[in-house]
C-alpha cells in the first residue's frame, strides 16, 4: 500500500500544469480510444501528434501482446502495411537526389533480366515516376506466406516474370498496386548495391532518428514488435510478402510521427536532410487523379478540404494491420495512429480525423474527401450490355499457359463466362465503371500461385477499338490469407 501511495504521489508531482493542459486537450480522444478497446475488442491503439518541430502528444493504449500481458508503448513497432509506400518513395527520391536514378526513365532501365512486358501501350512509357504514382499500367498484386505453409515467397524477378504485365496503357489511369512499390524496392536494392532492408535501415531510418523501425526481420528489435490479431481476436502467426517495400515495414508511432515531421520540413536537429525541400514538395503535388477530389503524388494521397487546406495521407490495412499517417502542411500538423488488428470501420483513420478536427476546430462535413476515401469512382448507370452485346472470345494469359475464355453479354443484362473446359458460370455484380466492365465469378485460373488459397475471379476489362482487354484477378476469399493476382486478358467479338 505504501508503495502504491508513493507511486501515485510521484505521478502527480511529475504531471506538470502543461501536461495537464495537454491531457485535457486530448481527453475526448482518449475516451474514444478506450471505447474502441472495450466495445470492439481492439488489442491496442498507439497515437502521436506533432506540430512544427514539437511532439504534442504520444500515448499507447492496450496490449501489444495480449497473451503475454505486454502493454503497447510509443516505441512498440506495428506492421505498417501500405503505409510503407511513402517511406519507400522517400528512398527513391533520395537516390534521385544522389544522381543514381532518373524518375522519368523507363523502370525497365533499372531492372535485371526480368522486365515489364507491355500487353497494351509501350513499356518505355512505364517510367519510375509513373510506377511510384500507380499509373504505369501494372495490375494489383498481393500474396502472403505463413511459416507453417509449404513454399516460400518468390523473388522479385519471379514476380515480375509472372505478373509484370502492363494491363493498361501507361499514364491512362490510377490503378493502385503493391506490385508498383514491390518493384521500386527492388530498384532501390539494385541501384544502391544493398538489400532493401539494409538500405532503409542505414540510409533512411537511422538518418531520420527512427530507432524502432525496420523491414521484416528486425534483428535486435524483436521484443518491440506488436502481435497482429485477426477480426475474431485470434492471434495471427507471422507472415511475410514478396513485396516488403509495399507492405512489410515495421515502425513505432514515435518514429512515424517523426517521419511525418520530416515531410513537413520541420528540420529536426537530430535528423539528416535527406531530401531538399523542393523534392519533398514534388512528392506532395497532386498529380494523378484517384477520382473525386483526391489525387496521388509520389507516395502520398493528396486531398483538399472545403476550407482549402491540403491533407497528405497514407494508410495501411491487412490481416492484423490498421495504420494511418496524416499531414496538414498549412498547419504544420502530423498525426500517426497504429492499430494491431483490422476491422471494417478503419479505426486508425477515424481517430486521426477526430484528432485533426479537434485541433483545427473542424467539423466532419468540412472535409470534402476523407484521407481514406475510396479509390474507385462511382459506377456509371450505363445499362449492360450496350456496346458489349454478344459473344466475345479470347484468352487469359498466366505464367503457366494461355487459358481460352468466352464472355456472353445478353440483352437482359446478364453476363456469363467460361474458362477453358470449365462450366459456364454467371458473372455476379456485373457493371460498367467509367467504360470498364467489372464483375465476379467462380472459376479456376489454373496456377499454383492462385491455388494456394480459395479464391474468386474478378473482371476489370475495357473496350479498346475491337478488343476487350485488361485484367482478370484471382482474389482470396479469406481476409487473413491475402491473395490478389492479376492476369492479362484479351477478347474479341465472335
Amino acid at each position: 500500500m505504501k508503495l502504491l501511495v508513493l507511486s501515485l504521489l510521484l505521478f502527480v508531482l511529475a504531471f506538470t500544469p502543461a501536461d495537464r493542459r495537454k491531457a485535457d486537450q486530448f481527453k475526448p480522444i482518449r475516451q474514444r480510444i478506450r471505447q474502441k478497446l472495450m466495445q470492439q475488442s481492439v488489442p491496442s491503439i498507439s497515437v502521436a501528434v506533432a506540430r512544427g518541430d514539437k511532439i504534442l502528444w504520444e500515448e499507447s493504449f492496450g496490449w501489444a501482446d495480449r497473451e503475454n500481458l505486454i502493454p503497447a508503448t510509443p516505441d512498440t513497432m506495428y506492421t505498417l502495411g501500405s503505409l510503407a509506400k511513402p517511406i519507400t518513395a522517400t528512398a527513391i527520391m533520395l537516390l534521385r537526389e544522389r544522381g543514381l536514378l532518373n524518375l522519368d526513365r523507363p523502370i525497365n532501365d533499372y531492372l535485371g533480366n526480368a522486365k515489364i512486358v507491355a500487353r497494351v501501350g509501350n513499356a518505355s512509357e512505364a517510367t519510375v515516376r509513373r510506377v511510384a504514382q500507380h499509373n504505369a499500367g501494372l495490375p494489383g498484386y498481393y500474396e502472403t506466406f505463413y511459416p507453417y505453409e509449404p513454399g516460400k515467397p518468390p523473388t522479385m524477378d519471379e514476380v515480375i516474370l509472372r505478373y509484370g504485365n502492363l494491363v493498361f496503357p501507361p499514364g491512362e489511369r490510377f490503378h493502385y498496386s503493391n506490385l508498383d512499390y514491390g518493384i521500386l524496392g527492388y530498384v532501390i536494392s539494385r541501384v544502391s548495391g544493398k538489400s532493401y532492408a539494409d538500405f532503409m535501415r542505414a540510409e533512411v531510418f537511422l538518418s531520420l532518428g527512427m530507432k524502432h523501425s525496420c523491414v521484416i526481420n528486425c534483428s535486435g528489435l524483436e521484443k518491440y514488435r506488436a502481435t497482429r490479431y485477426f477480426l475474431d481476436g485470434s492471434r495471427l502467426p507471422d507472415y511475410t510478402t514478396p513485396h516488403p517495400a509495399a507492405a512489410d515495414i515495421y515502425s513505432s508511432v514515435h518514429d512515424l510521427v517523426r517521419f511525418g515531421m520530416f515531410h513537413l520540413k520541420a528540420h529536426l536537429a537530430d535528423q539528416k536532410k535527406l531530401l531538399s525541400d523542393e523534392a519533398i514538395e514534388e512528392m506532395q503535388k497532386p498529380t494523378v487523379s484517384m477520382g473525386g477530389s483526391s489525387s496521388y503524388g509520389i507516395g502520398w494521397i493528396v486531398s483538399r478540404e472545403a476550407k482549402g487546406r491540403r491533407r497528405l495521407s497514407h494508410g495501411g490495412a491487412g490481416a492484423g494491420v490498421d495504420t494511418q499517417l496524416t499531414l496538414v502542411p498549412e498547419e504544420r500538423l502530423a498525426v500517426a495512429v497504429l492499430v494491431n488488428t483490422n476491422i471494417d470501420a478503419h479505426i486508425s483513420g477515424e481517430i486521426a480525423d477526430a484528432i485533426l478536427d479537434s485541433l483545427l476546430g473542424d467539423r466532419p462535413e468540412d472535409r470534402s474527401v476523407s484521407a481514406r476515401s475510396s479509390q474507385t469512382p462511382p459506377a456509371e448507370n450505363s445499362g449492360l450490355p450496350g456496346k458489349l452485346l454478344g459473344t466475345w472470345k479470347g484468352f487469359v494469359h498466366t505464367y503457366k499457359r494461355d487459358l481460352p475464355v468466352t464472355l456472353w453479354f445478353k440483352e437482359s443484362g446478364e453476363v456469363h463466362a467460361q474458362l477453358g473446359n470449365q462450366l459456364k458460370m454467371p458473372i455476379n455484380d456485373a457493371r460498367l465503371e467509367n467504360g470498364t466492365f467489372a464483375g465476379r465469378m467462380t472459376g479456376d485460373i489454373g496456377t499454383p500461385d492462385a491455388n494456394r488459397r480459395p479464391y474468386y475471379l474478378d473482371w476489370n476489362v475495357t473496350l479498346r477499338g475491337d478488343a476487350l482487354n485488361g485484367v482478370l484477378y484471382a482474389i482470396g476469399h479469406h481476409p487473413s490469407r491475402g491473395l490478389l493476382l492479376g492476369h492479362w486478358v484479351e477478347l474479341r467479338r465472335s
